[in-house]
């Protein structure tokens, strides 16, 4: 089949979203598919700033929300001018990544399968786009039922989104947890005293790893708030984020009001091919999410590299990661929000290394059985044929 991958947000970029195309892309691939991108990256740049992005601030100055649904839908129109050119080229399948994109194809005649990866309306809340209960949410809300319902197939990467669309739409979808390159993200201990020396990273030191987003879901400021615990025992411990987002200048003046601006270090945006040699130079890796306004962690993908990599993972226990990490078997779950158990766990990995490293070891054998990008891949391609 000709496969286009399709999204109406920028790609490549570091997310979960982009890494899901790629590697969704690489696995269709290998199954002997041509496979395609395009996405808002692909608009002309001016298009992107002055008409895309440009109003949107004045516009969320008048009515919170009203910026944020302006650039979204400017996205949705761009995609669709692209693909109804008469030089665009003709895919057997179009899958959407978002409904704006979904919407995009639809109307551009292509037959289109919509992946859900999240609660867009909810998210749009959560990190303050928009305003619940206003009528820029009732707009967003509206967008996705309306794409949910109007997809061939909507596949959804845990069984919470799935259980949301049915609830919001009305609409049975198929869920199909995310996955990572098997191959790609694998035990590369060996070179852990390299990679330390490359990224300036103490040889002796404890280091924990956080690939996160920098946004409120994601409990990104937690890691910062159970760490002094963590040094008073480990005095030369080192935290370590990898991402960008709204909750940066939060978390700057949290380490700066602690004091532990030494030990802490935001290294802000780092590309995905980088991230495996952080993972290989961590003791543990941290995936802190939190609920919040609506929104639950899906299947994180962070996780999933961090259990394939071969480093311990200590997650929250919500949403999705409930589902991937058995505690106390190959990871350790703790109550979302509670600095006290976080640092627990955190001081418990390094009191007791072996302990870990049974961890890791059972977490990639679960990565190998049951998160591969070529199991997944083969699960897509059955629905892109049902839907054509």
């Amino acid at each position: 089949m000709k496969i286009l991958l399709a999204t109406s947000y920028d790609y490549p970029h570091l997310g979960g979203l982009s890494t899901h195309m790629a590697t969704l892309k690489i696995g269709l691939e290998a199954r002997g598919h041509e496979v395609d991108t395009l996405s808002f990256s692909d608009v002309p740049k001016w298009k992107r700033d002055f008409i895309a992005r440009g109003p949107s601030f004045l516009l969320n100055k008048a009515s919170l929300g009203a910026g944020y649904v302006w650039t979204l839908k400017r996205r949705q129109a761009f995609l669709e001018e692209m693909m109804k050119r008469p030089d665009f080229p003709k895919y057997d399948i179009v899958n959407a990544q978002d409904v704006f994109a979904t919407l995009a194809s639809i109307q551009a005649g292509f037959p289109t399968v919509t992946t859900v990866h999240g609660y867009l309306t909810y998210e749009g809340i959560s990190k303050g786009s928009v305003e619940e209960g206003s009528k820029h949410a009732d707009t967003l809300m509206a967008v996705e039922r309306d794409g949910y319902r109007k997809t061939r197939a909507v596949i959804t990467v845990d069984t919470r989104i799935k259980n949301y669309v049915k609830k919001e739409a009305g609409i049975d979808g198929t869920a199909i947890r995310n996955f990572i390159n098997v191959d790609d993200f694998k035990p590369d201990s060996e070179n852990k005293a390299a990679y330390r020396a490359k990224h300036n990273v103490d040889a002796t030191a404890p280091v924990f790893f956080v690939p996160r987003r920098l946004t409120k879901k994601n409990g990104v400021i937690y890691p910062i708030l159970s760490f002094p615990a963590v040094l008073e025992k480990y005095p030369n411990a080192q935290l370590i984020f990898a991402g960008t987002g709204e909750a940066m200048d939060e978390m700057k003046k949290l380490i700066a009001e602690r004091g532990i601006g030494n030990n802490v270090h935001l290294l802000g945006a780092v590309d995905h091919s980088v991230i495996k040699e952080y993972y290989a130079l961590a003791d543990v890796v941290l995936v802190p999410s939190v609920f919040s306004a609506g929104v639950e962690e899906a299947t994180s993908i962070s996780a999933l590299e961090a259990m394939g990599s071969g480093s311990p993972l200590i997650a929250c226990a919500v949403g999705g990661l409930k589902e991937i990490v058995n505690h106390g078997v190959d990871g350790l779950l703790v109550e979302e929000k509670s600095v006290e158990e976080l640092s627990e766990a955190m001081i418990e990995l390094l009191d007791h290394p072996d302990k870990g490293a049974q961890y890791a070891e059972a977490a990639r054998k679960k990565i190998e059985d049951e998160y591969s990008h070529t199991a997944a891949a083969e699960k897509y391609e059955s629905i892109y044929k049902a839907s054509l």
